[in-house]
């Protein structure tokens, strides 16, 4: 029986993912920063419910030790846990900025230190990185939540590489929007008292991103967590995966014109002003 450590588990794409893998057969070490909350995973056969943070090396490192202690191995890591900032970049704190970092790049990078030994002693492993098309395509006023996850891109296509004589596979996983309470939940606004020169801007973005049209085409997390699963089973060398119809259309609409053209298009299309 194959097993999978899963961070982020207590809501959205994480849960999703947790519960799909539980319900194929897989053991699964569901971890989150308070399992107490958790009524349900707690419940299922074969399912490990551990405290991680992914901001705290120590809880990362205990995690994978019970993983390890409970199931003997470690198959798949889906690294999923994430926060975002949105607003303008003059307005971060060191705090915010330092929060933005540790959760999206530096925290999935001690959480493979943690495994890779043990994949690399069975020769196998599946490392799968929970990105966004935020890693391909950008959009303003989130500046440096794009900065993590071009980050963990760039990351990830070098460690596919280096890792390929290891037998150990990387994969990237792009959703686009997806209808979870992230927004609510793992997004921080940057605010600077008296910095109003972005307002007429904010508003642009924030009449587009508040369409309900737009969130009528977001992906339900279990579709990204069969996508996630593809990516888990499928044997391939396969790095990129994208997740969601928008994410694909995106994806593509980006490909086809240069970077003076996005910019200038963006620029158009959320009414950015002064």
């Amino acid at each position: 029986m194959k097993t999978i450590l899963i961070t982020g588990a207590s809501t959205g794409i994480g849960r999703a993912a947790a519960l799909l893998f539980q319900e194929a057969g897989w053991n699964v070490a569901a971890t989150m920063r308070d399992p107490s909350h958790e009524s349900v995973l707690n419940t299922l056969p074969n399912v490990l419910l551990h405290a991680l943070d992914v901001t705290d090396l120590a809880s990362i490192q205990a995690a994978v030790a019970a993983t390890m202690a409970r199931f003997g191995g470690i198959d798949v890591l889906l690294n999923n846990a994430g926060y975002g900032l949105f607003g303008p970049l003059e307005a971060v704190t060191p705090d915010q900025l330092e929060r933005q970092y540790r959760t999206n790049v530096f925290g999935p990078v001690q959480t493979m230190q943690a495994v890779l030994p043990q994949m690399r002693a069975q020769g196998s492993g599946v490392i799968i990185n929970v990105s966004s098309i935020g890693g391909r395509v950008t959009f303003p006023f989130n500046s440096l939540y794009h900065g993590t996850k071009f980050a963990l891109e760039g990351i990830s296509e070098s460690l596919a590489i280096e890792l390929a004589p290891h037998g150990v596979h990387v994969k990237i996983v792009e959703p686009g929007g997806v209808k979870t309470d992230f927004a609510g939940r793992s997004l921080d606004v940057m605010q600077l008292p008296g910095l109003s020169a972005y307002d007429a801007s904010l508003q642009g973005i924030m009449a587009v991103f508040a369409d309900p049209a737009r969130r009528a085409g977001y992906s339900e997390s279990i579709d990204i967590a069969r996508v996630i699963f593809t990516a888990a089973t499928d044997g391939s060398h396969t790095l990129r995966y994208l997740a969601g119809q928008d994410a694909v259309a995106m994806a593509a609409s980006r490909a086809g014109v240069t970077d003076e053209a996005h910019v200038a298009q963006s620029v158009e299309r959320f009414g950015l002003r002064i």
